[in-house]
């Protein structure tokens, strides 16, 4: 079944399809959508979770630099049922 993300940037409201064989989670996706290179951002984050105990600072980290790169209300379309 395929899956759909939507996502602000910019003020702009997208929708994408997404799937966990090409991303790792929607976060990826909607950056590789926009064009962004997430490589120094995943590097700032693997630091966090070693120093760090718990996953609260790394998902902070993850929310506060997305919106700062213009990102916001990220989340999976729901899906309704047909029957």
């Amino acid at each position: 079944m395929a899956r759909e993300v939507s996502y602000k940037f910019k003020g702009k409201q997208k929708t994408i399809q997404f799937s966990y064989g090409q991303y790792h989670d929607i976060y990826e996706a909607a950056a590789a959508n926009e064009g962004i290179d997430l490589s120094s951002f995943y590097a700032m984050e693997k630091q966090l979770a070693m120093s760090s105990r718990g996953q609260g600072i790394a998902k902070n980290y993850r929310q506060t630099e997305f919106t700062r790169m213009g990102f916001s209300s990220i989340h999976f379309v729901k899906q309704e049922k047909t029957e």
